[in-house]
């Protein structure tokens, strides 16, 4: 049942992707079938892109035979293109052929497996953008390698564009959408300011703003260390994976925060970003044009760097 704050601020919530999805509609009430038609619009992207799934059209993919056409829904096209794009891009920091890493690190529905481990990090991995051919007009694919895709670096940012899409075409113009720390924004508020949204402080043990964005017609998604992670000893190890090496990040930034006019294309950035490191990931973000803010821990802080937007980014700094 959607709930209304005292100014008039009506929020939906739901489940997908192992997480929550949540709604906020500025506009002082909402039709009863409001909730229903986002969750289904989440629902149809959990359903075609998931891992956990075997049969989602994704998983169908991935066990598909090479060289035979695939028929695949448009929205998982539309994924899998901005996925080669972006993978493109960034030079392969970005890498969608990851899937046996992912699950051998137990970051899918089994637990961690040794073996798994040292096979993934031995396999020679053919990149995405070698192996994987999208034929948009027929909506098919097709593999010329062995290919495990998974897109947990980029669906979620996808499926708050659906969340955003599907309200603003049933006319609510003044919405924010998120997914697990992925967020868009459409319109000005009632008030006509803009919404705001926090930068969490990379704790896992504590939810606290480091800084905060107002946002208008604009996406923002976070990739970090601090929420989903294991522990080998006394090392963090990110479920963000490195391709190069077919296992978790190490000595990673804390997090990265991407904008953006698309979430899908903020949270597929977060993560590129956050695979290349602060430094080399800084020079990526100034020469594209990319407003990012990278965190750090130091001495008990969090140390900002950032371009764009963020490049003068302090502590509980509002960004314009």
């Amino acid at each position: 049942m959607p709930k209304t704050s005292t100014d008039g601020v009506v929020a939906l919530d739901g489940s997908t992707m192992g997480t929550r999805w949540s709604v906020l509609v500025d506009e002082g009430s909402v039709d009863d079938d409001l909730g229903s038609r986002l969750q289904a619009a989440v629902d149809e992207v959990d359903t075609q892109m998931s891992t956990w799934k075997p049969h989602s059209d994704l998983m169908r993919l991935n066990t598909a035979p090479l060289d035979s056409w695939v028929p695949l829904p448009q929205e998982l096209l539309t994924v899998l293109s901005a996925g080669l794009a972006i993978s493109r891009q960034t030079g392969g920091a970005f890498e969608m052929n990851i899937l046996d890493a992912v699950q051998a690190w137990g970051f899918g529905p089994e637990s961690i497996d040794l073996g798994a481990i040292r096979a993934a990090s031995a396999t020679r991995r053919v990149p995405a953008t070698e192996a994987l051919e999208l034929d948009i007009a027929n909506r098919r694919a097709r593999k010329s390698a062995a290919l495990a895709l998974d897109l947990s670096g980029i669906a979620k940012g996808y499926g708050v564009d659906r969340l955003a899409e599907t309200a603003t075409a049933l006319g609510y113009r003044s919405t924010l959408c998120s997914i697990d720390g992925e967020v868009r924004a459409t319109g000005p508020r009632r008030t006509g300011r803009p919404w705001v949204v926090g930068v969490e402080n990379p704790d896992d043990q504590a939810r606290a703003p480091h800084s905060i964005l107002a946002l208008e017609d604009m996406a923002v998604a976070t990739s970090g260390d601090y929420r989903h992670y294991v522990t080998v000893g006394r090392t963090r190890l990110s479920h963000t994976m490195d391709p190069r090496r077919g296992a978790p990040l190490v000595a990673t930034p804390a997090s990265v925060t991407v904008m953006s006019h698309a979430c899908m294309l903020a949270d597929a950035m977060a993560t590129a970003l956050m695979v290349m490191g602060e430094r080399q990931g800084l020079n990526c973000a100034t020469s594209h044009g990319i407003d990012t803010l990278y965190l750090r821990r130091s001495k008990g802080r969090s140390i900002a760097s950032g371009t764009g937007v963020f490049s003068a980014c302090d502590e509980q700094e509002k960004v314009q």
